[in-house]
Protein backbone atom coordinates (compact mmCIF):
# COMPACT_ATOMS: atom_id res chain seq x y z
CA UNK A 1 0.00 0.00 0.00
CA UNK A 2 1.25 3.48 -0.87
CA UNK A 3 2.30 5.72 1.99
CA UNK A 4 3.79 9.17 2.47
CA UNK A 5 7.18 9.72 4.08
CA UNK A 6 6.62 12.50 6.59
CA UNK A 7 9.07 14.75 8.43
CA UNK A 8 7.24 16.95 10.92
CA UNK A 9 7.81 20.69 10.56
CA UNK A 10 6.75 21.52 14.14
CA UNK A 11 5.77 19.28 17.08
CA UNK A 12 2.08 20.01 16.54
CA UNK A 13 1.56 20.96 12.89
CA UNK A 14 2.93 20.72 9.37
CA UNK A 15 4.82 18.01 7.52
CA UNK A 16 7.49 17.91 4.84
CA UNK A 17 6.77 15.13 2.34
CA UNK A 18 9.79 13.37 0.82
CA UNK A 19 10.18 10.55 -1.68
CA UNK A 20 7.30 11.80 -3.88
CA UNK A 21 7.98 13.07 -7.39
CA UNK A 22 5.78 14.73 -9.98
CA UNK A 23 5.06 11.49 -11.82
CA UNK A 24 3.71 9.86 -8.67
CA UNK A 25 1.55 12.87 -7.84
CA UNK A 26 0.05 12.78 -11.31
CA UNK A 27 -0.41 9.02 -11.76
CA UNK A 28 -0.45 7.12 -8.44
CA UNK A 29 -4.14 6.30 -7.80
CA UNK A 30 -3.60 6.27 -4.04
CA UNK A 31 -2.03 9.71 -3.91
CA UNK A 32 -5.14 11.98 -3.77
CA UNK A 33 -6.57 10.28 -0.68
CA UNK A 34 -3.13 10.16 0.98
CA UNK A 35 -2.79 13.91 0.46
CA UNK A 36 -6.28 14.56 1.84
CA UNK A 37 -5.54 12.41 4.89
CA UNK A 38 -2.23 14.21 5.37
CA UNK A 39 -3.93 17.58 5.27
CA UNK A 40 -6.48 16.57 7.91
CA UNK A 41 -3.71 15.26 10.15
CA UNK A 42 -0.95 17.83 9.63
CA UNK A 43 -2.72 20.92 8.24
CA UNK A 44 0.18 21.91 5.96
CA UNK A 45 2.16 19.73 3.55
CA UNK A 46 5.48 20.91 2.08
CA UNK A 47 7.16 19.56 -1.08
CA UNK A 48 10.48 20.67 -2.59
CA UNK A 49 11.38 20.88 -6.29
CA UNK A 50 8.44 19.01 -7.79
CA UNK A 51 8.93 20.88 -11.04
CA UNK A 52 5.32 22.03 -11.30
CA UNK A 53 4.39 24.05 -14.36
CA UNK A 54 1.05 25.87 -14.29
CA UNK A 55 -0.50 23.07 -16.36
CA UNK A 56 0.85 20.19 -14.28
CA UNK A 57 -0.22 21.97 -11.09
CA UNK A 58 -3.72 22.29 -12.55
CA UNK A 59 -3.70 18.58 -13.47
CA UNK A 60 -2.59 17.58 -9.97
CA UNK A 61 -5.11 19.88 -8.28
CA UNK A 62 -7.93 18.34 -10.29
CA UNK A 63 -6.95 14.97 -8.85
CA UNK A 64 -7.53 16.35 -5.34
CA UNK A 65 -10.96 17.82 -6.04
CA UNK A 66 -12.93 20.21 -8.21
CA UNK A 67 -10.67 23.05 -9.31
CA UNK A 68 -11.88 26.64 -9.41
CA UNK A 69 -11.17 27.38 -13.05
CA UNK A 70 -12.53 30.93 -12.90
CA UNK A 71 -9.11 32.10 -11.68
CA UNK A 72 -6.80 32.94 -14.55
CA UNK A 73 -9.41 32.89 -17.30
CA UNK A 74 -8.63 36.47 -18.27
CA UNK A 75 -4.98 35.47 -18.78
CA UNK A 76 -5.73 32.20 -20.60
CA UNK A 77 -4.59 30.19 -17.58
CA UNK A 78 -7.87 28.79 -16.20
CA UNK A 79 -7.36 27.44 -12.71
CA UNK A 80 -4.21 29.48 -12.03
CA UNK A 81 -4.01 32.60 -9.90
CA UNK A 82 -0.67 34.37 -10.08
CA UNK A 83 -0.13 35.92 -6.67
CA UNK A 84 1.80 39.09 -7.42
CA UNK A 85 1.94 42.80 -6.69
CA UNK A 86 1.54 43.33 -10.45
CA UNK A 87 -2.12 44.30 -11.08
CA UNK A 88 -1.82 42.90 -14.61
CA UNK A 89 -1.32 39.45 -13.10
CA UNK A 90 -3.52 39.65 -10.02
CA UNK A 91 -5.75 42.02 -8.08
CA UNK A 92 -2.77 44.19 -7.31
CA UNK A 93 -1.46 45.76 -4.16
CA UNK A 94 -4.72 46.18 -2.22
CA UNK A 95 -5.58 42.50 -2.72
CA UNK A 96 -2.10 41.34 -1.71
CA UNK A 97 -1.98 43.59 1.36
CA UNK A 98 -5.18 41.97 2.60
CA UNK A 99 -3.23 38.70 2.87
CA UNK A 100 -0.81 40.27 5.36
CA UNK A 101 -3.44 39.58 8.05
CA UNK A 102 -4.30 36.16 9.40
CA UNK A 103 -7.21 34.83 7.34
CA UNK A 104 -9.06 31.84 6.00
CA UNK A 105 -9.93 31.82 2.29
CA UNK A 106 -13.47 31.85 0.96
CA UNK A 107 -15.40 33.15 3.96
CA UNK A 108 -17.08 35.94 1.95
CA UNK A 109 -18.23 33.79 -0.98
CA UNK A 110 -21.94 34.15 -1.82
CA UNK A 111 -24.49 31.69 -0.37
CA UNK A 112 -24.28 28.30 -2.03
CA UNK A 113 -20.50 28.47 -2.34
CA UNK A 114 -18.29 27.02 0.39
CA UNK A 115 -14.75 27.75 1.59
CA UNK A 116 -12.10 25.84 -0.32
CA UNK A 117 -10.99 22.49 1.15
CA UNK A 118 -7.39 23.01 0.04
CA UNK A 119 -5.04 25.41 -1.72
CA UNK A 120 -1.92 24.48 -3.73
CA UNK A 121 0.78 27.17 -3.89
CA UNK A 122 4.11 27.00 -5.74
CA UNK A 123 6.91 29.57 -5.55
CA UNK A 124 8.07 31.06 -8.86
CA UNK A 125 10.03 34.02 -7.51
CA UNK A 126 10.88 35.14 -3.97
CA UNK A 127 10.92 38.66 -2.58
CA UNK A 128 14.10 40.36 -1.45
CA UNK A 129 12.59 41.08 1.95
CA UNK A 130 9.59 39.54 3.71
CA UNK A 131 7.16 37.33 1.81
CA UNK A 132 7.30 34.34 4.15
CA UNK A 133 4.00 32.54 4.74
CA UNK A 134 2.83 31.57 8.20
CA UNK A 135 0.22 28.98 9.15
CA UNK A 136 -1.74 28.25 12.35
CA UNK A 137 -4.38 25.63 13.10
CA UNK A 138 -7.83 26.60 14.33
CA UNK A 139 -8.57 22.90 14.78
CA UNK A 140 -5.78 22.82 17.38
CA UNK A 141 -7.10 25.98 19.00
CA UNK A 142 -10.62 24.60 19.39
CA UNK A 143 -9.27 21.34 20.84
CA UNK A 144 -7.29 23.34 23.43
CA UNK A 145 -10.32 25.25 24.73
CA UNK A 146 -12.13 24.31 27.89
CA UNK A 147 -15.45 22.49 27.58
CA UNK A 148 -17.23 25.67 28.69
CA UNK A 149 -15.49 27.75 26.04
CA UNK A 150 -16.27 25.20 23.35
CA UNK A 151 -19.92 25.13 24.35
CA UNK A 152 -20.21 28.92 24.32
CA UNK A 153 -18.49 29.37 20.94
CA UNK A 154 -20.63 26.67 19.36
CA UNK A 155 -23.72 28.82 19.97
CA UNK A 156 -22.29 31.87 18.13
CA UNK A 157 -22.48 32.99 14.52
CA UNK A 158 -19.97 35.22 12.77
CA UNK A 159 -20.33 37.66 9.88
CA UNK A 160 -17.42 37.79 7.42
CA UNK A 161 -17.02 40.67 5.01
CA UNK A 162 -14.54 42.14 2.55
CA UNK A 163 -14.91 45.39 4.50
CA UNK A 164 -13.69 43.64 7.65
CA UNK A 165 -10.49 42.69 5.86
CA UNK A 166 -9.90 45.98 4.09
CA UNK A 167 -10.31 48.06 7.25
CA UNK A 168 -7.42 46.17 8.81
CA UNK A 169 -4.97 47.33 6.14
CA UNK A 170 -6.38 50.70 5.03
CA UNK A 171 -6.59 53.37 7.72
CA UNK A 172 -9.02 56.27 7.37
CA UNK A 173 -11.05 54.71 4.57
CA UNK A 174 -13.12 57.03 2.39
CA UNK A 175 -16.90 56.78 2.00
CA UNK A 176 -16.31 55.69 -1.59
CA UNK A 177 -14.08 52.82 -0.44
CA UNK A 178 -16.59 51.76 2.21
CA UNK A 179 -19.37 51.72 -0.40
CA UNK A 180 -17.25 49.64 -2.77
CA UNK A 181 -16.37 47.13 -0.05
CA UNK A 182 -20.02 46.82 0.97
CA UNK A 183 -20.79 45.57 -2.53
CA UNK A 184 -18.02 42.97 -2.49
CA UNK A 185 -19.33 40.31 -0.14
CA UNK A 186 -20.87 39.58 3.26
CA UNK A 187 -21.51 36.07 4.58
CA UNK A 188 -22.69 34.62 7.89
CA UNK A 189 -21.26 31.34 9.26
CA UNK A 190 -21.37 29.37 12.48
CA UNK A 191 -18.28 30.32 14.48
CA UNK A 192 -17.51 26.62 15.02
CA UNK A 193 -17.37 24.45 11.89
CA UNK A 194 -18.06 20.80 12.74
CA UNK A 195 -16.69 18.84 9.80
CA UNK A 196 -17.83 15.60 8.20
CA UNK A 197 -14.25 14.40 8.64
CA UNK A 198 -11.60 15.69 10.99
CA UNK A 199 -11.72 17.85 14.09
CA UNK A 200 -13.89 20.98 14.48
CA UNK A 201 -12.37 24.31 13.49
CA UNK A 202 -13.12 28.01 13.98
CA UNK A 203 -14.25 30.26 11.12
CA UNK A 204 -12.19 33.31 12.07
CA UNK A 205 -9.52 35.58 10.60
CA UNK A 206 -9.12 38.85 8.77
CA UNK A 207 -12.55 38.90 7.14
CA UNK A 208 -14.40 38.15 10.41
CA UNK A 209 -16.28 41.37 11.06
CA UNK A 210 -18.56 40.80 14.07
CA UNK A 211 -20.60 38.22 15.98
CA UNK A 212 -24.35 38.12 15.53
CA UNK A 213 -26.38 39.31 18.54
CA UNK A 214 -23.40 40.94 20.29
CA UNK A 215 -22.21 44.51 20.45
CA UNK A 216 -20.01 44.82 17.36
CA UNK A 217 -16.99 46.29 19.12
CA UNK A 218 -17.16 43.76 21.96
CA UNK A 219 -17.49 40.90 19.48
CA UNK A 220 -14.50 42.16 17.50
CA UNK A 221 -12.42 42.06 20.68
CA UNK A 222 -13.41 38.39 21.14
CA UNK A 223 -12.69 37.54 17.51
CA UNK A 224 -9.26 39.18 17.68
CA UNK A 225 -8.55 37.34 20.94
CA UNK A 226 -9.32 34.00 19.28
CA UNK A 227 -6.94 34.79 16.42
CA UNK A 228 -4.27 35.84 18.92
CA UNK A 229 -4.68 32.57 20.84
CA UNK A 230 -4.48 30.51 17.65
CA UNK A 231 -1.31 32.25 16.46
CA UNK A 232 1.01 32.30 19.46
CA UNK A 233 4.61 31.63 18.44
CA UNK A 234 4.49 28.01 19.59
CA UNK A 235 1.48 27.31 17.36
CA UNK A 236 2.78 28.81 14.09
CA UNK A 237 4.70 27.28 11.21
CA UNK A 238 6.62 29.95 9.26
CA UNK A 239 7.71 28.95 5.77
CA UNK A 240 10.77 30.58 4.21
CA UNK A 241 10.16 30.15 0.48
CA UNK A 242 12.64 28.84 -2.04
CA UNK A 243 11.93 28.76 -5.76
CA UNK A 244 10.18 25.48 -6.59
CA UNK A 245 8.65 24.92 -3.14
CA UNK A 246 5.02 23.75 -3.14
CA UNK A 247 2.79 24.05 -0.09
CA UNK A 248 -0.71 22.59 0.23
CA UNK A 249 -2.87 23.53 3.20
CA UNK A 250 -6.13 22.49 4.81
CA UNK A 251 -7.99 25.77 4.36
CA UNK A 252 -11.03 24.91 6.58
CA UNK A 253 -8.78 24.18 9.54
CA UNK A 254 -6.03 26.77 9.08
CA UNK A 255 -5.28 30.45 9.26
CA UNK A 256 -2.49 31.79 7.09
CA UNK A 257 -0.84 35.10 6.34
CA UNK A 258 2.04 36.54 4.33
CA UNK A 259 4.74 38.63 5.96
CA UNK A 260 4.69 42.10 4.31
CA UNK A 261 6.99 42.69 1.37
CA UNK A 262 7.80 45.67 -0.82
CA UNK A 263 5.32 47.04 -3.36
CA UNK A 264 7.72 46.63 -6.28
CA UNK A 265 8.65 43.06 -5.38
CA UNK A 266 9.11 40.41 -8.06
CA UNK A 267 7.62 37.82 -5.68
CA UNK A 268 5.27 35.54 -7.59
CA UNK A 269 3.37 32.36 -6.74
CA UNK A 270 1.14 30.13 -8.81
CA UNK A 271 -1.93 29.14 -6.90
CA UNK A 272 -4.70 26.60 -7.45
CA UNK A 273 -7.83 26.65 -5.30
CA UNK A 274 -10.31 23.81 -4.94
CA UNK A 275 -14.04 24.46 -4.87
CA UNK A 276 -15.62 23.77 -1.49
CA UNK A 277 -18.08 20.88 -1.30
CA UNK A 278 -18.79 20.97 2.45
CA UNK A 279 -20.97 23.79 3.84
CA UNK A 280 -20.04 25.40 7.13
CA UNK A 281 -23.57 24.83 8.42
Amino acid sequence: MSTLTVNKLTPSMGAEITGVDLDRLLHDDAMPELIRQGLREHGVLLFHDLGFTPQTQVTFSERLGQLDRSSGEEHNEPGIMRVSMDPNKNGGQETVRGTFNWHMDGCTLPPGRNPSPATVLTCVEVSETGGQTEFASTRALFASLTAQEQERLTTLRVVHSVAGSRRRVIANSTPEQEAEWARMGVREHPLVWRHRQGRPSLVIGGTSDYLVGMDKEESRVLLDELVDRATTADRVYRHEWSIGDTVIWDNPGMLHRVEPYEDGSNREMIRCTLIGEEPTE
